[in-house]
């Protein structure tokens, strides 16, 4: 009944599916490289010119002298260390960001070029079913061929839904970590116990650093279903673009010359504000894939029913 003939006919409009996708995805990571690069050059350029800044003053220059006859000198260099410090800190955020995108775009590669053989298959296949077609007094064959065709597109194109589910899923959960710490840091008393401002308090508590990881993996989340959504074929909502920022930007929260706590929670708030918008936006956009996801199995499903039908014996 042509049963072998319609397995490899699904699997190679599954395998062309895939194939195709590759290629978008690796013209969609490009273009995040390119971007990831730029912003590697220019942090290690301000990195340098903090560096710069520091040796200044380390070094026997007019400067150093000028400050340190002012009494300055130490708070001007400590100052400027910390300022190397943040540098340093955005720079290796934005370096893992695009080694990320180096693997993955890596495994994209690899992936295509497993697939490479796919669209000459497919047409081989094509052709041999218009030999069977034109040879077959069967007058389920037909129907058999076009169901199979038919399973290979909604297989592919249901598992692409499912991975995209799986992303909204993890950025989902990524953001409502982010909420939790920026809201801990929002609801913060003025003065804890031990005495000290907000940025104190905070500092003792490692939430600083526990935002700024929570923040570069709510965007890493979001960058990964942005790149799952470019898969789906069909319209699909627009994400949330970065959170708080990328981490060389959420560190500016922190790492600027106005750290006073009234800043500080002020900018907070902010970012809260922009996580619960990104979170609902989220959350609905989840939903969406998750409706379709459901529409698509079902479709599947009717298929299935179909062709069981079909090859069942008289």
């Amino acid at each position: 009944m042509g049963d072998d003939i319609g397995e490899r006919l699904a699997a190679a409009a599954a395998a062309i599916r895939e194939h195709d996708l590759a290629g978008q995805r690796l013209r969609e990571l490009s273009g995040r490289m390119m971007a990831a690069r730029a912003a590697v050059g220019v942090l290690r350029e301000r990195l340098d010119a903090e560096q710069a800044d520091v040796d200044r003053l380390e070094g026997l220059t007019l400067s150093r002298v000028v400050a340190a006859l002012r009494g300055v000198r130490d708070d001007a260099l400590a100052r400027e260390r910390a300022e190397v410090d943040a540098a340093r800190l955005r720079l290796a955020e934005a370096e893992r960001l695009l080694a990320a995108l180096r693997d993955e775009s890596a495994r994209t590669q690899a992936r295509r070029r497993r697939l490479a053989t796919a669209p000459g298959e497919y047409a081989a296949l094509l052709d041999e079913r218009e030999r069977l077609l034109a040879g077959s007094d069967d007058p389920r064959r037909p129907r058999l061929l076009e169901l199979a065709e038919r399973r290979g597109r909604l297989t592919a194109e249901h598992r692409e839904l499912t991975e995209a589910v799986r992303a909204a899923r993890n950025a989902e959960s990524a953001l409502h970590h982010l909420r939790e710490l920026l809201s801990r840091a929002s609801e913060w008393s003025t003065y804890d116990a031990l005495g000290g401002g907000l940025v104190t308090s905070m500092v003792k508590h490692d939430i600083l650093d526990e935002a700024a990881d929570a923040s570069a993996r709510a965007d890493r989340a979001l960058a990964t279903l942005r790149t799952e959504l470019a898969d789906l074929s069909g319209a699909t909502p627009d994400t949330p673009g970065p959170v708080a920022g990328e981490l060389t930007r959420f560190a500016d929260i922190w790492l600027d010359n106005l750290l006073t706590d009234v800043v500080v929670l002020r900018r907070v708030e902010r970012s809260l504000g922009e996580v619960v918008d990104a979170l609902g936006e989220v959350a609905g956009l989840r939903r969406q894939l998750e409706t379709r996801a459901a529409e698509l199995g079902a479709r599947l499903a009717a298929v299935e029913r179909e062709r069981g039908e079909l090859l069942k014996p008289a």
